[in-house]
């Protein structure tokens, strides 16, 4: 495969960058400057290196890796032709993704397709009066980037089907699980299935129907439980969409259709009570709970990854 561009030195770059460079895909980091586009590199093997790298790379150690790949300045870069598939991962603002897009336009061979790591921004509004439109679209990892399998290909108003399909194959090609949205819409897939169901959980604590803790056991070990196994739609193929269908007549009326956040999260924000990186959130926690559940976080995301790749 040829090698693979990554615009961009954050983490998600790195995460992304990793996940190639583990299956042996030559990888091409672009950033501002060499300096911050080095320090991706660097961040980007050893993650790769934590969730194994594939075939001869596997024995080698992190500097010989190195030497397979490239780092360089945006602008500077003449080796488009080489590449496969074009990613952006820069900051999530919408005129500086503009910007780039608009300059990847005008140097990447029409030939290669062209996404964007936005989780907010829809192509079509990036690529907007972009003579290659047409080979442009989403490519919307969910982090970690390197451990989460789901890539969401999602086509702009003026995404040509056949591009999304190419960069379909390329993840699959890679082991990633890409799934393609037809539609640039809002969310795309993956966000709009689980700002549903995060509704529903806040309206449900809103209420006082439930405390946060027990709604994550609910979702942990019931449904959340089953769909590590299979996704919701196999699973009602498997229990019978009958049994679904009379349990919505008398909870679909019920179910939350809040358009904005309840009270309580909205207090939560103006009360600088962000969750972990603010040390409390529905709950205060304590530097050593943080780096312990982070821990485990880490630890039970990759035994799922292993489990789901289970043929």
């Amino acid at each position: 495969m040829k090698s693979v561009v990554v615009i961009g030195s954050g983490i998600m770059a790195a995460g992304i960058a990793a996940g190639f460079i583990a299956k042996n895909v030559p990888v091409v980091i672009l950033a501002r400057s060499k300096e911050k586009a080095d320090a991706c590199l660097d961040k980007a093997i050893v993650l790769a290196k934590k969730i194994g790298v594939d075939g001869d790379n596997a024995t080698k150690n992190e500097a010989d890796i190195k030497k397979q790949q490239v780092v360089g300045i945006l602008e500077d870069w003449q080796g488009w032709d080489n590449c496969s598939w074009v990613i952006e991962t820069v900051a999530e603002n919408l005129e500086i993704k503009q910007e780039v897009f608009k300059y990847l336009d005008q140097v990447v061979p029409q030939n290669i397709p062209i996404g964007s790591n936005s989780s907010g921004f829809p192509i079509s509004k990036i690529a907007e009066g972009l003579k290659t439109a047409n080979r442009m679209m989403g490519a919307h990892y969910f982090m970690p980037a390197e451990v989460v399998p789901l890539v969401e290909i999602v086509m702009g108003k003026n995404t040509e089907l056949k591009y999304a399909q190419e960069a379909c194959e390329l993840y699959k090609a890679v082991d990633k699980k890409p799934v393609l949205v037809k539609k640039d819409i809002p969310g795309f897939l993956a966000n709009r299935i689980q700002h549903a169901l995060m509704r529903e959980a806040l309206s449900l604590v809103q209420e006082g129907i439930a405390t946060p803790d027990d709604i994550d056991d609910a979702v942990r070990y019931s449904f959340g439980f089953r769909y590590a196994a299979v996704g919701p739609m196999t699973q009602k193929e498997i229990s019978g969409w009958d049994g679904m269908a009379n349990a919505a007549k008398e909870i679909y009326p019920s179910l939350s259709n809040i358009t904005t956040l309840p009270p309580k999260v909205v207090q939560l924000m103006t009360d600088g009570k962000t969750g972990m990186k603010a040390g409390e959130g529905f709950r205060k926690w304590t530097p050593e709970e943080i780096a312990q559940t982070s821990e485990s976080y880490s630890r039970r995301l990759k035994a799922a990854f292993d489990v789901l790749n289970i043929k």
